[in-house]
């Protein structure tokens, strides 16, 4: 067998994260390896168990998800966070993507999507929802300027937009609805019309001339 995917369960709501626990207890490829109810608690759980997901619910006292997210990645860049939060507007989850998750599932989600989840999560897939990803397209078009963009077209800019914030090519093409091969074809189409050889040339060159706002 595959090795086991050891999970932390964050959440403030008993009921609901010992369901959880059981239900993922009951999966052959994972094990609850602790459960927690604030920020805090949750930082030092993963301290103690290093685990390979943890699943963050955001509104919890002593230190919310996003703080915790922040200092769980920060210490242990290896912990995949798979956020799990009722909150499916912008305020709420581009912050939690800046700070260096790439898995969002609203509260929602089914329970076979919630595994399905954990499981593409620990092998550090990103999993964004179409209603996700389209809050972080719909914030992606408000920071473009669209006079005076260097021929790139308004894809090309979202997707340097993006390369501007870090993301991975994967992670764009999750944002986008796109193949990860697109998003490759896209670069180099930007590389060519900006005469550059880098992601970082690119996306430091439409930020000085004004085309994107990171």
């Amino acid at each position: 067998m595959d090795k086991v995917i050891r999970v932390v369960l964050a959440d403030d709501h008993v009921a609901l994260r010992e369901a959880t626990a059981e239900l993922i207890d009951h999966q052959p490829d994972m094990q609850v390896v602790g459960q927690a109810g604030s920020g805090q608690d949750t930082c030092e759980l993963v301290r103690r168990t290093h685990p390979d997901v943890v699943v963050m619910d955001l509104a919890m006292p002593r230190m919310d998800g996003l703080e915790a997210t922040r200092h769980i990645l920060e210490e242990f860049p290896d912990v995949r966070i798979l956020v799990l939060s009722a909150h499916q507007d912008a305020e709420h989850v581009l912050p939690v993507l800046e700070a260096g998750t790439t898995s969002y599932l609203p509260k929602t989600a089914s329970l076979n999507e919630l595994l399905d989840a954990i499981r593409a999560t620990s092998r550090n897939e990103s999993i964004l929802p179409p209603a996700i990803a389209s809050v972080v397209t719909r914030s992606l078009s408000g920071k473009i300027k669209m006079d005076d963009r260097g021929g790139l077209t308004s894809r090309e800019l979202e997707v340097l937009s993006l390369v501007a914030q870090g993301y991975t090519n994967v992670h764009i093409g999750k944002c986008l609805h796109l193949s990860t091969r697109t998003v490759e074809a896209h670069l180099t189409h930007i590389f060519n019309k900006l005469n550059v050889n880098t992601r970082t040339e690119a996306a430091l060159l439409a930020q000085r001339k004004g085309w994107i706002k990171v």
